[in-house]
């Protein structure tokens, strides 16, 4: 007792509080290797956004969206940068133990289907056919046959070609699929990576734009977190909603934050990266309403009724099980500002 109220004391005399004093250790997985679009959560650790709310995050790369659901379950991870649809899968397999999105970024899904323009493609139905290549397991290729339901398209007449996701876009180069099922925020700068026009050289068959009206990337933490120190998940919020704020404003403090957290990436592809993130992926029409952050819950509902269908889900899920809006500040402090420098 002696020796807890001699430390309260010191840390009194340096200024500092009990409770400041006290850090909570928060692990965080992004979504892939370190890319322009994860900047939100690397300036609130550059800024130190994170450590003013009494959180010691550590940030590390990921393997993928599916990867920071299992990752977050197993318990090695409190929290991090993943799908909504991957959170609505395990939801419906594993109820109470799926994560729980907390700040919902991409409102726009980036699930598309890019052709070369040579092909002259004009419609999804003039996919039949053709044959798409893609890796097994993403979004886009589980999600194609309930693409072609809603589009007439006669799925017996496309063949698919499995291909390392590596292998994607070269292939979709020389010619030797006519499309590809794109991740587009990947996709597109891989192509400029292969010293192609991704908007000039191709046409993109978006989701979105042909029925399937699905969220994607966000902020998640895992259940045991949620319950039992939900404080830290809202200082997990606030940090977050404060830094991707800035990175509306000013892209400089976002390209600083990604390269003081990995220094080999390139700084003008990941800047071009997180504009396509901005512009493309976060600035949803409902976003002047909800704010950064939020969705809408009958979308939501919607959307794993399209989930549900393409991965033969025996279940689904409620809204409230999969999105938790309570740590959220209000609307009018979250709303959407971009402007690209």
């Amino acid at each position: 007792m002696k020796h807890t109220l001699f430390a309260a004391a010191v840390a009194v005399m340096a200024g500092i509080t009990p409770a400041m004093a006290e850090m909570t250790d928060i692990k965080f997985t992004l979504g892939w290797k370190t890319q322009g679009s994860d900047a939100p959560f690397l300036v609130a650790l550059n800024e130190g956004y994170f450590e003013e709310e009494g959180l010691n995050v550590t940030i590390d790369q990921g393997e993928g969206s599916a990867a920071t659901i299992t990752r977050i379950m197993s318990g090695a991870y409190d929290a991090g940068f993943g799908d909504i649809n991957a959170i609505i899968q395990n939801a419906a397999t594993r109820p109470g133990e799926a994560p729980v999105m907390v700040f919902q970024m991409w409102n726009r899904p980036p699930f598309a289907i890019a052709v070369p323009k040579e092909l002259g493609l004009t419609s999804p139905k003039q996919l039949e056919g053709k044959t798409l290549g893609g890796a097994q397991g993403t979004p886009t290729t589980r999600l194609f046959p309930v693409f072609a339901r809603l589009n007439g398209i006669d799925i017996d007449t496309v063949k698919y070609e499995s291909l390392a996701p590596n292998l994607q876009e070269p292939m979709l180069i020389r010619g030797e699929i006519d499309g590809a099922y794109t991740f587009t925020v990947s996709s597109w700068f891989n192509l400029i990576a292969n010293r192609k026009d991704p908007a000039a050289d191709f046409d993109w068959f978006n989701y979105e734009d042909y029925g399937m009206d699905l969220y994607s990337n966000g902020m998640m933490v895992s259940r045991s977190l949620l319950a039992e120190n939900p404080d830290a998940v809202a200082g997990l919020v606030r940090a977050v909603t404060r830094a991707t704020l800035e990175v509306m404003k000013d892209q400089d403090i976002a390209v600083e934050a990604i390269m003081a957290f990995d220094n080999l990436v390139d700084p003008e592809l990941e800047r071009a990266r997180l504009e396509f993130a901005l512009t493309k992926l976060m600035n949803a029409p409902e976003t002047a309403e909800t704010g950064i952050g939020d969705l809408v819950d009958e979308r939501l509902t919607r959307s794993i009724a399209i989930i549900a269908e393409g991965y033969d889900l025996e279940t689904l899920p409620e809204a409230s099980e999969i999105f938790d809006r309570s740590f959220l500040a209000p609307a009018s402090e979250r709303m959407l500002d971009v402007s690209i420098n």
